[in-house]
């Protein structure tokens, strides 16, 4: 037995029925058809779990995942996806500005230049970031496409002329 109950109005039928003639974002289609066989009518008993996964290639979890959103948040939320809640950049441009000062600093005694796991533990001391691992700022400071050892660094070939 699901664990939420999708009841559709007729104007939120209506309303999957043409996103899904109208076409658009896959997703939002299949979402509008899992909402249509979901829905508790006589017509759609036979739609289990099992059944709308085969017909629309969708896993449970997206399948409850949608009922759950459509119960909870609405319509709207239903047939989006899902909040990535952990998607979010740690490294923000203040923090790069913080790594290309230490880098360029004098190193730590002992060192003859900055390491990538200096730069972190520097990072991580100056409060910068509460966590950042030396694989992080490798990333960070890798971002750039100059090339010094070839003639297409990426400068705008016009840009050189007019200097």
């Amino acid at each position: 037995m699901p664990r939420y109950v999708v009841t559709l109005t007729e104007e939120e039928e209506k309303g999957l029925k043409a996103i899904i003639q109208k076409g658009g974002k896959g997703y939002r289609i299949k979402h509008a058809q899992i909402l249509l066989k979901l829905d508790k009518r006589p017509e759609n008993e036979k739609w289990t779990y099992d059944r709308i996964k085969e017909a629309y290639g969708a896993s449970h979890s997206t399948i409850a995942g949608v009922a759950k959103r459509f119960v909870m948040e609405g319509l709207e939320a239903a047939l989006g996806r899902k909040k990535q809640k952990n998607r979010h950049r740690k490294v923000t441009g203040e923090v790069e500005a913080q790594m290309c000062v230490i880098a360029c600093s004098e190193p730590p005694e002992g060192m003859s230049k900055w390491t990538m796991q200096a730069i972190a533990d520097e990072l991580i001391r100056l409060e910068a970031v509460d966590y950042i691992t030396d694989t992080t700022v490798c990333e960070v400071t890798k971002k750039t496409k100059s090339n010094h050892g070839r003639s297409k660094n990426g400068a705008s070939p016009k840009q050189m002329r007019t200097m």
